[in-house]
């Protein structure tokens, strides 16, 4: 069931545009958001099983600055990586598309939960960027997080994926209780309409995966893989936008991130949880503009 989206309105009057690039052999679909002579351009990494419309409702708070969504490999409406859906894969991708697209070293990377792992590798390697924002950031590893009861339930759910053919892994992976259960344990907001949007868009975009190979491949590097074991090599500025409910990486954990990056500043975003985007989008909007004001 579709579901009006609140923020309807102020993306309808951003101009936007699609097309597709090839990136290390494969086809990379991106959207174009903003105006095209924008003082700044940013690119967009949205988080596992996500895809651009993700990240959307940040974009229409944000009608001045230019943004570039792909969609991450595997995903949406994207090809999947001819090798493996891990870090080191995805961070060779990000920095072959900004280089395709002419704006490394002058477009701002945002990642969004495991897009902040993609970004923070990324830059930390050296991919060229005048500053990185990070938007509900994995700290730690996802198998280290609050809560390991039901961290343990999830991985032996995705795991348990291995054994099925194709089709009835996808059918496994992307049933409907499935999808709402996902939506329910990461949903904090108690207004009703929100709810039902947030659960619309996770039914409507979740199961967007191109084969068990690409979602079983990301799941494994989303849950082991974190910013943290990136943070020595990150020197631009750096914007860490936090929950203090987030169900997958504690705040203490984001604190001490935020510390071992000593380009780094943090906001804390208070009664949300790992949905910053869908939740909170004016809330993070303002810290983003912030932020990139101060360059």
């Amino acid at each position: 069931m579709n579901t009006a989206s609140p923020y309807a309105d102020q993306l309808a009057r951003t101009p936007q545009s699609d097309a597709e690039i090839s990136v290390l052999g494969r086809r990379t679909r991106y959207w174009t958001y903003g105006p095209d002579d924008a003082a700044v351009t940013v690119v967009l990494v949205h988080g596992y099983r996500g895809e651009h419309h993700g990240l959307e409702p940040i974009v229409a708070q944000l009608p001045d600055v230019r943004f570039i969504a792909p969609d991450l490999p595997g995903f949406g409406e994207s090809d999947e990586l001819d090798g493996p859906h891990d870090i080191d894969g995805y961070v060779r991708w990000l920095r072959e598309f900004v280089t395709v697209l002419g704006v490394e070293g002058t477009a701002v990377i945002l990642g969004h939960s495991f897009g902040s792992i993609i970004t923070a590798a990324a830059v930390a390697r050296g991919l060229k960027t005048p500053r990185l924002i990070l938007v509900n950031p994995i700290a730690i590893p996802g198998l280290k997080g609050p809560r390991p009861f039901a961290t343990a339930l999830t991985v032996g759910f995705y795991r348990s994926a291995r054994f099925l053919p194709e089709r009835a892994a996808r059918a496994f992976l992307g049933s409907w209780l499935i999808v709402r259960g996902m939506s329910i344990a990461l949903v904090k907001t108690r207004d009703k309409a929100l709810r039902a949007w947030v659960h619309s868009q996770h039914h409507s975009y979740f199961s967007r995966f191109a084969s068990k190979r690409s979602i079983l491949e990301g799941f494994e590097a989303s849950v082991t893989r974190s910013v943290g074991e990136f943070a020595n090599g990150i020197s631009v500025p750096t914007l860490l936008i936090a929950a203090d409910r987030d169900d997958i990486t504690p705040l203490s954990a984001n604190r001490a991130l935020s510390a071992a990056i000593p380009t780094a500043s943090l906001v804390v975003l208070e009664n949300v949880g790992h949905l910053i985007h869908y939740e909170k989008p004016a809330e993070a909007a303002r810290a983003i503009a912030d932020f990139l004001g101060d360059s």
